[in-house]
């Protein structure tokens, strides 16, 4: 891993599930999280199912920024194949979040170029990300590491 810990008491790790209640507290941490999440306790028989399902899919990993045993801050990495771009493997970045008390200290920074690091390590030529169009900052922040706005995205509410 070529990004260097800010803090020497932080730890990427994989989530496990006594971590799955502050990765919901994270998600639901924002105007977009707020509306979208469902925090309460005990947390919805949904968010287990998911985990769950994410920790038996070889090609997703559900990662938390470990600070002195505290959840400061997570994302999803996801592995996938396509036949474009010559069979290009990517890497798909999903729900970065830090921890409200953390942020402004580059540990977003930090948890973003580990992901890059470990898609690099896993042989993707791409890794790419969506930001809702509302989050502004979250845009510029990814266009101030590297990445470009290249794509239109679009999603269907099923």
């Amino acid at each position: 891993m070529n990004a260097s810990l800010p803090d020497p008491y932080l730890l990427v790790r994989r989530a496990t599930e006594s971590d799955l209640e502050a990765i919901v507290d994270l998600l639901a941490d924002d105007d977009l999280g707020r509306t979208r999440e469902a925090p309460a306790r005990p947390l919805a028989k949904s968010y287990r199912d998911a985990f769950a399902e994410i920790q038996r899919d070889p090609n997703a990993e559900l990662v938390v920024l470990d600070r002195g045993g505290e959840v400061i801050g997570t994302l999803q990495l996801n592995f996938l194949r396509g036949l474009s771009l010559q069979s290009a493997r990517r890497a798909q970045i999903e729900a970065v979040r830090i921890n409200a008390s953390a942020r402004g200290r580059r540990l977003g920074e930090f948890l973003i170029r580990w992901a890059i690091d470990r898609a690099r390590g896993n042989g993707c030529q791409v890794v790419q990300l969506t930001t809702h169009l509302s989050r502004v900052d979250a845009q510029r922040f990814y266009e101030r590491l590297g990445f470009r706005s290249t794509h239109a995205g679009l999603k269907l509410a099923l």
